[in-house]
């Protein structure tokens, strides 16, 4: 009788204690959905922000399979660098995009606003990679041909509008063959992969 009232005390305990801690808002379960920025805080930089993606569709997570358009005709097989050639170069591309947002956006909230979305639509090519999101593993050849375009012929960041939104992506998609996946072992591979780099990044 004595262990079945301890017992019934201690669950009572822990449901009072559970209820006294404050529960901290962490907003997940506000965030996707409709979030417009157009005009956010009154600021003349955000006017358009909604053409590129949509309101509803703020990192792109609206991308999916049957948004892509494989050429087929086009056919690219991977071949493997050395890894520090490839930081190399992803290095390049981080620190382009901070000269594009550091020297093109001078509104700081819209510059934090501009960063965070480009830094959340990656998190699509992480499950692309994992194979978790139906996409092929893969990039849209028509846009990556704008690379060559950064610069005007002084030098300087090119600022002509190259034609094209973010409903775009996807159309003219290239999908490399010759990778090492496979289906009996990769998801558990590729996921112990992801864990061990998600280990070492710095929570800031």
């Amino acid at each position: 009788m004595f262990a079945k009232l301890a017992a019934a005390l201690t669950v009572a305990i822990s449901v009072l204690s559970a209820s006294a801690v404050p529960v901290t808002n962490t907003g997940l379960v506000v965030r996707g959905g409709v979030h417009s920025f157009d005009n956010y805080g009154g600021i003349s930089s955000f006017n358009g922000f909604d053409n590129f993606y949509g309101s509803d569709n703020f990192d792109n997570s609206h991308f999916s399979e049957s948004s892509i358009s494989v050429i087929k005709e086009k056919e690219v097989v991977c071949h493997s660098e050395s890894v520090e050639i490839i930081q190399q170069r992803l290095l390049v591309l981080q620190e382009m995009a901070k000269r594009i947002i550091s020297e093109q956006i001078c509104e700081v909230e819209t510059q934090t606003v501009v960063f965070e979305q480009f830094h959340a639509s990656l998190h699509g090519f992480s499950r692309d990679l994992r194979r978790f999101s139906g996409r092929d593993v893969g990039y849209d050849s028509d846009i990556v041909s704008h690379f060559s375009n950064f610069y005007g012929s002084d030098g300087s960041l090119s600022t002509d509008d190259w034609g094209f939104s973010g409903s775009d992506l996807g159309h003219s998609y290239v999908v490399p063959s010759g990778n090492n996946w496979d289906n009996s072992r990769s998801f558990g591979s590729v996921g112990n992969a992801y864990k061990a780099a998600r280990s070492a990044v710095t929570t800031f």
